[in-house]
């Protein structure tokens, strides 16, 4: 028989967190670092920036920002960034100009040119400054299936170095971009290259922490990230225009291709393509800087030869089994709902959690720091998942999480505009909550499906919150009818996903399902509580 490796007992004896795991911990953390860099990076690049009408007939030489005394003969009150008043004449003078006859601006004045949207000259153009949002999602989508057939064929090191150091050198070349269309085919090409660095690195982290330290793992890895966020607006805030903020983004992480010799393979990885020596030797490695010493029934289990299995030819047993599975999924009405019913949380986490990144930099204030805090209350979120989840139960938790975001951000257009910090304290407790809530469905969605397609339910559901993702840079448009109406549209949506949950089963304190029969009876209570 083949010898089978049980990495998970081995790490009791090896230890679960410690200074080799922290070790890697410390280097993996600054790809996730750059992870959160590279997802939120064109939310500053491509800001929005004021502009009016420039109209040449009483522009100073170089043209202000702030009109002059002529503004109220040229410009309409409400209108001034996309029309201005007809002119009659060439000359400067209120009567030079129609009194309520309009036409559409040629050109325009910025306050700044720091983003694209001067550069490019995007003025009036809305849906192209959201657009370059919504192709990095599409980016993402393709990402995703390239990362991980390179991580399962090549290992998780190989696709680690390469989704860390290719968006640096996209990166750079986007800042040398000379028409909106080379910027957007850079932005695709960034996302594509580099969307995959998080679950690789993530995956590569946690494959060689204990279970018992994988909730902590985690929760230290969401956290990360949520500084990442908070890294770019900072870089942003410090180097305001687009070409130079992409550019100090970037360049640092060419170094990360030094990592192809600063941390070890997946050890899982080793041992699931039979390189048995290789795993052993990082073991016995990570056993000396924790100061171990591993059992002799260890240390016989890794340096004995494993004999090779006998190839199987028919596998059509095995593909007619998941077809069976498959069409029992389908059949079942119970499972079906609730599939409908996870794909629209999902859909929701994703659309509200980076819809309200996205518009924080519109709220009253400094967009800066607006983004910074609503990236920080993150961490407490995941805190409170890991604190909740487990005393009050999966449900419980996140259904509270979700109604207590929607109710916080339907408030908010019902603030006055004389209380501008209320507006961000409702903002900020509508970020930590759904934080709260994407951390927790992760385990609840998986509990509420067989293992017999656990994987392909939580995955599809996954897939469809990407949905969320790619609408959400569209969100801002939404201000051009109602200021507060991305807010309301977020808060609905959150609210409807806390009371969709009355449909599903609580899962604490319940085993996990294995057949499909156990699941549509988790509703009745039949699963047998631990």
């Amino acid at each position: 028989m083949a010898v089978i490796v049980d990495l998970d007992a081995i790490l009791l004896e090896l230890g679960q967190f410690g200074r080799y795991q922290i070790r890697n911990y410390c280097f993996i953390l600054l790809v996730i670092l750059m992870a959160a860099v590279y997802n939120s990076q064109y939310i500053f690049a491509a800001g929005d920036v004021s502009y009016r009408c420039a109209v040449p007939e009483c522009e100073s030489s170089p043209p202000e920002f702030v009109a002059g005394s002529w503004g109220p003969w040229a410009l309409p009150d409400s209108r001034a960034r996309c029309e201005r008043l007809v002119p009659l004449a060439e000359e400067c003078a209120p009567s030079s100009f129609s009194a309520n006859e309009t036409k559409r601006c040629t050109s325009w004045v910025y306050e700044s040119h720091d983003t694209i949207v001067a550069e490019f000259d995007l003025a009036c153009e809305e849906w192209k400054r959201t657009l370059v949002g919504t192709i990095h999602v599409v980016g993402v989508f393709g990402a995703m299936p390239v990362t991980a057939f390179i991580s399962d064929t090549y290992g998780r090191r190989t696709a680690l170095v390469i989704t860390a150091v290719s968006p640096a050198v996209v990166g750079v070349i986007r800042a040398f971009s000379n028409s909106y269309i080379m910027y957007l085919c850079f932005e695709f090409l960034d996302a594509f290259v580099g969307a995959g660095v998080y679950s690789t690195a993530f995956i590569l982290a946690l494959e060689m922490v204990g279970l018992d330290k994988r909730v902590l793992g985690g929760n230290i890895i969401s956290s990360t990230f949520a500084l990442g966020q908070v890294l770019t607006a900072s870089v942003a805030w410090l180097v305001p225009y687009w070409r130079n903020y992409l550019l100090v983004l970037y360049v640092p992480s060419v170094l990360f291709i030094t990592y192809y010799w600063l941390i070890e393979e997946s050890v899982r990885w080793l041992l699931s393509k039979g390189r048995n020596k290789e795993a052993a030797r990082i073991i016995f490695k990570a056993a000396k800087m924790n100061k171990k010493k591993l059992s002799s029934e260890t240390i016989k289990l890794l340096t004995e030869e494993p004999e090779k299995l006998p190839q199987l030819d028919d596998k059509a047993p095995i593909e007619e089994d998941k077809r069976s599975i498959l069409m029992q999924v389908l059949r079942s009405k119970t499972l079906m709902c609730r599939m409908v019913v996870c794909s629209f949380w999902w859909i929701t986490l994703t659309f509200v959690y980076y819809g309200l990144s996205i518009n924080s930099v519109s709220l009253v204030g400094s967009k800066y720091v607006n983004y910074i805090l609503t990236s920080l209350v993150e961490i407490p979120g995941y805190c409170l998942s890991v604190l909740t989840l487990d005393r009050f139960g999966r449900k419980s938790s996140t259904m509270t999480a979700f109604i207590v975001c929607g109710l916080s951000l339907v408030a908010m257009p019902f603030v006055p505009m004389s209380i501008p910090w209320l507006q961000t304290a409702l903002n900020l407790l509508g970020k930590l909550c759904i934080s709260m809530a994407f951390s927790s469905i992760y385990i609840y969605t998986g509990e509420l499906f067989p293992t017999q397609a656990r994987h392909s339910m939580l995955g599809a559901c996954s897939m469809a919150g990407r949905i969320g993702a790619l609408v959400a840079p569209q969100t801002p448009l939404l201000m051009e009818y109602m200021e507060a109406l991305p807010y309301m549209v977020f808060g609905i949506m959150a609210g409807t996903s806390g009371l969709l949950m009355l449909l599903t089963p609580e899962t604490l304190k319940a085993h996990l399902p294995d057949t499909i029969e156990q699941a549509e009876n988790m509703d009745k209570k039949k699963v047998a509580a631990e």
